[in-house]
């Protein structure tokens, strides 16, 4: 005997339990099938915690590098890593809570246990042997972390970002592989409680999918704090010992380079997990593990629809939320609006932080652009040098002939706020003169908006 729903989500990550959440909004009868704990690995291990520990880290650098300039002294500092974890894990708690409280709240009911299809309509729950029926059935299973062939992910020598949220305490020395947002947000947060931090990046830098000029003044915060950045260097081999791991690669040069630490960090890239659904059973299209979508997230079979990490990049929780409410909306019969990811923002939380959305000025030249560049410093701005926060700038790359705002970048205070301006104008269509002709209020970060829109045609007044 089955249950029957409207719809059934599979997954109760950032994707996932929003759906359910707003299909019970829409009075679809829900469920919403999770092995583990809701709010996946965003809420548990990854965007959440680690926000946590990078505020920790944060204040960790005011106090012992920073709080003297602002008149503030200490005669014995010691930063502790034991709070910041228990912190962190409090605040995960709370806000799962709040999740399951919500999906209770509007009817969608959580079935605990590991969903796999056995028909385009049917779900089956182990291991109590439930069977879900659904008209439409949502794919939200999200991913793991991704390890170089022959690796493996002990908790102990080797670990992944799951593992580095709460360690019981700090390695003296520890190597990390990717330079990409988790690879730098760990090493900033390490770096900040005394660890000698490592990190190797095959690319040529770190940040690689940002814009260069954001990422050289990333690379050279990162190395003033001595943290050792390795880029164009490829891991070819690794090594468990009794005393740690041991890593050989080769630089851009084509050198042979060792690399000792007391563990290592693999942070290069996420997997989907597609790998016990049942996908092959009931016919859907995947690419490299990833589930094949149309512009509405359907897959190639007409009832079964995929959203978040699961569905491809980028994979963000945000860009999951999102997916999740236009596909419930969709089966409720209004209009669907499945994101472009041209207008997600893109945010890395270390410091500086970055942020940007859009083209960098390299994509859109090469896209065949002719470009107006802006771009303003914080030190230009007024309310950046007063809480100290000058480094970095904010850049915008607009179409010459038409004004279109095609990429914005921000490294500096406050960067991961301040982009959503610009995503706004992206979304709405906006051109520089829209921002130009909105008042900004002074003195805010959010003037450096303002001046660079002014840049951009040529008339910047603090620059």
């Amino acid at each position: 005997m089955s249950d029957r729903y409207d719809v059934v989500i599979i997954g109760a990550g950032p994707g996932g339990y929003v759906a359910g959440i707003r299909a019970g909004q829409l009075g679809l009868k829900a469920a919403v099938v999770e092995r583990a704990d809701v709010g996946g690995v965003c809420l548990n291990w990854g965007c959440i915690p680690t926000k946590a520990l990078l505020k920790n880290a944060e204040v960790a650098n005011l106090v012992q590098n920073d709080a003297r300039k602002f008149g503030v002294e200490f005669e014995d500092v010691h930063v502790n890593w034991a709070p910041a974890v228990k912190r962190s894990q409090r605040v995960k708690r709370r806000l799962v809570k709040g999740v399951e409280f919500l999906l209770k709240k509007y009817e969608a009911e959580l079935v605990r246990g590991e969903g796999r299809l056995t028909s385009p309509n049917t779900v089956d729950v182990s291991p109590d042997g439930r069977v879900l029926e659904a008209e439409n059935i949502v794919i939200a299973t999200g991913s793991h972390a991704r390890l170089l062939p022959g690796m493996e992910a002990d908790g102990e020598r080797i670990i992944v970002s799951r593992h580095a949220v709460e360690l019981d305490s700090v390695p003296e020395k520890l190597l990390i592989m990717g330079a990409g947002a988790v690879g730098m947000e760990f090493a900033y947060v390490y770096n900040a409680y005394g660890t000698e931090v490592t990190v190797i990046e095959m690319l040529p830098g770190v940040l690689p999918l940002e814009d260069p000029e954001v990422t050289g003044v990333v690379a050279k915060a990162f190395t003033r704090s001595g943290i050792k950045l390795h880029t164009g260097t490829r891991v070819e081999d690794h090594e468990v010992t009794d005393d740690g791991v041991k890593l050989t690669a080769v630089n851009e040069d084509g050198g042979e380079v060792q690399f000792e630490g007391d563990q290592l960090l693999v942070a290069i890239g996420r997997a989907p997990n597609t790998e016990s659904l049942g996908l092959e059973d009931v016919g859907v299209e995947t690419k490299r593990g990833f589930v094949e979508t149309n512009r509405i997230l359907q897959t190639n079979v007409g009832s079964l629809y995929a959203v978040g990490d699961v569905a491809g990049a980028p994979m963000l929780a945000h860009k999951a939320m999102h997916e999740g409410v236009a596909v419930v909306e969709h089966l409720a019969g209004m209009d669907a609006h499945a994101p472009d990811a041209t207008f997600i923002p893109s945010c890395t939380y270390c410091i500086p932080q970055v942020a940007s959305v859009g083209m960098t000025q390299e994509q859109a030249e090469e896209a065949g652009y002719e470009v107006e560049v802006g771009r303003i410093p914080f030190q230009a701005i007024g309310k950046a040098l007063a809480i100290d926060e000058r480094e970095g700038f904010v850049k915008t790359i607009v179409d010459r002939r038409y004004g279109e705002i095609l990429g914005a970048h921000i490294v500096g205070p406050d960067a991961t706020e301040m982009i959503h301006e610009f995503a706004l104008a992206r979304r709405a269509e906006l051109t520089p003169h829209e921002i130009i002709a909105t008042v900004h209020a002074h003195p805010t970060l959010h003037e450096a908006v303002h001046e660079v829109a002014l840049a951009s045609i040529g008339s910047p007044i603090h620059a």
